[in-house]
């Protein structure tokens, strides 16, 4: 069983990625996507949106990270693709799965489950513009706004050379709303040959058992779940092998806020910042009551020596 952590534009930056890699249980993890259009793209928009390439394409604690690159232009994904892997990327992965409107409208993401020979196009390109010891791989959605084209989609990738898929078993029209059709990776699974992880709706213990009996496969990707509860991969591997665990208490889980906080203040502008560690407290608040209760404390909160102290963190010596 391998466990991954989701690609999410605008959450899971390298600070979150970090954070989050330190606590164990996930196998590697995604790049936010890289939109790819009409060129190739410089090295500093690589090096922003992966600057774990420059650490042998892994996380400070050592998990490995693949390159995402989201378009629909076959030839210059697969110019970026063989440039992303002269930069150290040891794996590419193209997005078929993102469902923002903006995305869809440049013909980005899950629009393109419309299109199941574009999809092929799209994949066969990267996969010949790539050393061959590279793999590729891809994520999608069940379809733009129902399932029926998501058996042609699947296989469409598998035949361009795609060498694992990620389901997220909703389709675009269904956004994040619950539930997640887990029967559809089963489907899918089913017509190919290539590993297939199941992702969507897992949030606890019981999803992913759930998920696991009802789509087969024992491959997952974690998204909104990992970020809500951040030690959910290392409860899952626990359990996978029959071994019992705690779960991480709140007090566990400060050391992990601190450092947030403190990469988030050293690298993000002094507006941003603040609204980075909202945005996770927010998102943790549905496991720790704690998270909910400094979230209010920090709603309107945008001095950064004030939030240093409501996260007990030490106090900065002046220059």
């Amino acid at each position: 069983m391998q466990i991954a952590l989701a690609p999410m534009e605008g959450l899971v930056d390298e600070i979150l990625r970090d954070v989050l890699t330190q606590v164990g249980g996930i196998d590697w993890c995604v790049t936010e996507f890289i939109r790819v259009s009409e060129r190739l793209l410089p090295l500093a928009t690589f090096q922003k949106l992966a600057p774990e390439l420059a650490n042998g394409a892994r996380t400070a604690a050592g998990t490995p990270l693949r390159v995402q690159l989201l378009g629909s232009d076959p030839v210059c994904l697969a110019d970026n693709a063989a440039f992303a892997c002269t930069l150290g990327a040891p794996v590419i992965d193209l997005n078929f799965g993102c469902p923002a409107k903006t995305v869809n409208r440049s013909r980005g993401g899950a629009v393109l489950l419309k299109e199941p020979e574009l999809l092929y196009a799209i994949v066969r390109e990267v996969r010949q513009s790539m050393p061959a010891d590279i793999p590729l791989t891809a994520k999608m959605r069940l379809g733009y706004d129902s399932p029926d084209s998501a058996i042609e989609c699947a296989q469409a990738l598998e035949a361009g050379g795609a060498a694992q898929l990620v389901v997220h078993a909703r389709t675009k029209a269904d956004g994040y709303k619950p539930p997640a059709h887990w029967e559809w990776v089963a489907r899918v699974q089913d017509v190919v040959k290539v590993p297939v992880f199941a992702n969507g709706e897992v949030w606890c213990l019981d999803d992913w058992r759930r998920c696991r009996e009802i789509s087969g496969v024992e491959d997952i990707m974690l998204g909104r779940g990992l970020v809500s509860c951040p030690d959910l991969a290392v409860q899952i591997a626990a359990a996978r092998a029959g071994q019992e665990v705690q779960p991480m208490t709140w007090a566990e889980l400060q050391p992990l806020l601190q450092e947030f906080w403190r990469q988030a203040r050293a690298t993000l502008t002094v507006r941003s910042a603040p609204g980075r560690l909202k945005q996770w407290l927010g998102m943790l608040s549905r496991t720790y009551p704690e998270a909910m209760a400094l979230f209010v404390a920090l709603r309107r909160e945008l001095d950064l020596d004030r939030i240093d102290l409501l996260l007990n963190m030490p106090v900065r010596q002046p220059a």
